[in-house]
Formats: structure tokens, C-alpha cells, sequence
């Protein structure tokens, strides 16, 4: 992915890296924002119940991505790669890195100590803030996660591919945004993967047989995101 694209990669840190935030949107990629609705707080509700019972080895955090694993078509894989390792979805549709920040601090990560936090976040962030600033919140997050949950490590995602190719904007953001936060591996308590190129074909296009809508994933989708993590999950859980 980055041999392929670097060039794109250099023009879109060189453009989007030196865009500030909107005024309307000025520093909130880093400061913890409640989303209010009715429907997110029942599952920010909902997000939070599970961690009061406990028994949490493993948290996914994400967007709609993330809680997508609840779906028809994601739940047989789900049962088949974590079924057994007392998971806990902290997935919400639509959040953007302030919203998770938000519920990281109000309730959704309380009285459990996950030995592993996969996070991949920040695909609604693109088109509105630049990467650096994107950047900044998913730094923010992990920030959150090592200050709350000391022992958990955490397996950060790159923000996985959307629309047809790497001509697309909001692609262009995600992949800047990724050789951002590629530094914030290090080795011990916070690692990094990237498995774009899992999801993509040789001329790195986007299929609509993994991504139907080009952002949202289906059985396949989530079958190669399984798959491609497995190893390093596995490893970071001791198993």
C-alpha cells in the first residue's frame, strides 16, 4: 500500500497536513464530545452494561465499522474468532474520535481490565478535519486507553480503505492519516497494523464484493479482517 501509493501519500500529507480544523469544528477531534441522540445513548447505555458484568479479556472500540460485528452477517465470525474470549463490542454508528473519547470517559471502559483494546476509528472524521488533526484524536484515544487501562495493550488499525481507489478524497485522508499514527507503536504497550492491502486488489481498487457501499464492510469483509489480525491478536492475548 505505501509502495504503491507514496506519492499520493506526500501530496495528501502536504495538503491535508496544513489545513486547520474548521471553526466550527475547531479542536473537537481531541475534546470528548456527547452525541445526545436518543438511539446513541441507548447504546452507549447498552456499551456500558456489558462492561459492568464483567469477565472482559478483549474490547473492540470503533464506529459503525466496529459495530457492525453485531450484524447478521458478521455474527458467525465473530462467534468463530471471539466467541470464547469474553469480547466486548464498543462499536457506535457514526463516531467520530471526540464521541469515543467521550464514552471512554463516561462509563464504557469502568471496573474492566481487557487484556487486549483493538481500536480503529476515524473514517467519519475524513472530509471535515485534516489528518493531522485526525491523527491527534486517535492519539488522544490511546492516550485515554494507557491512562484508564494501564495493564490492556492496545492493537491500533490503520482507518481501513473506503471509496473505489486512492484517487478518492476521504481515502486520501485515511491513508495520511495512517502514516500518522504508524508512530505510535511501540513495541510494548501499543502496537500498530495496517491491513488496508488485505481488503484491496493488485491495482488498489476497493471491490464491492468485500465493501458493498465501499465503507462498510460484509461477511467477506469481515472474514479478511478476522483472518488478517488473528496472528497478532493471538500473540498480544498470550495464548
Amino acid at each position: 500500500m505505501i509502495d504503491r501509493h507514496s506519492s499520493l501519500l506526500a501530496l495528501a500529507l502536504i495538503i491535508f497536513g496544513g489545513l486547520a480544523a474548521s471553526a466550527t469544528d475547531e479542536l473537537t477531534t481531541t475534546t470528548p464530545v456527547d452525541r445526545k441522540g436518543d438511539w446513541w445513548q441507548r447504546r452507549h447505555e447498552k456499551i456500558n452494561a456489558r462492561a459492568k458484568q464483567g469477565e472482559v479479556d478483549l474490547i473492540l472500540i470503533g464506529d459503525s465499522i466496529t459495530q457492525g460485528w453485531e450484524g447478521d452477517q458478521a455474527q458467525p465470525i465473530w462467534e468463530k474468532f471471539y466467541g470464547k474470549r469474553k469480547a466486548m463490542n464498543a462499536g457506535i454508528s457514526g463516531d467520530r474520535t471526540q464521541h469515543v473519547l467521550w464514552r471512554l470517559e463516561n462509563g464504557n471502559i469502568d471496573g474492566i481490565t481487557p487484556k487486549l483494546a483493538i481500536v480503529m476509528i476515524g473514517t467519519n472524521n475524513a472530509g471535515d478535519d485534516s489528518p493531522v488533526d485526525i491523527a491527534a484524536g486517535i492519539t488522544a484515544i490511546v492516550h485515554k486507553l494507557r491512562e484508564k487501562l494501564p495493564e490492556t495493550k492496545v492493537l491500533l488499525l490503520g482507518i481501513f480503505p473506503r471509496g473505489p481507489d486512492a484517487d478518492d478524497a476521504k481515502q486520501q485522508s485515511n491513508l495520511a492519516t495512517n502514516q500518522i499514527i504508524k508512530s505510535l507503536d511501540d513495541g510494548q504497550a501499543v502496537y500498530f497494523l495496517d491491513i488496508s492491502d488485505d481488503f484491496l486488489a493488485d491495482d488498489g481498487t476497493l471491490s464491492r464484493e468485500i465493501m458493498p457501499d465501499l465503507l462498510h464492510l460484509n461477511a467477506k469483509g469481515y472474514e479478511i479482517w478476522a483472518e488478517a489480525i488473528e496472528p497478532t491478536v493471538a500473540k498480544l492475548l498470550a495464548e
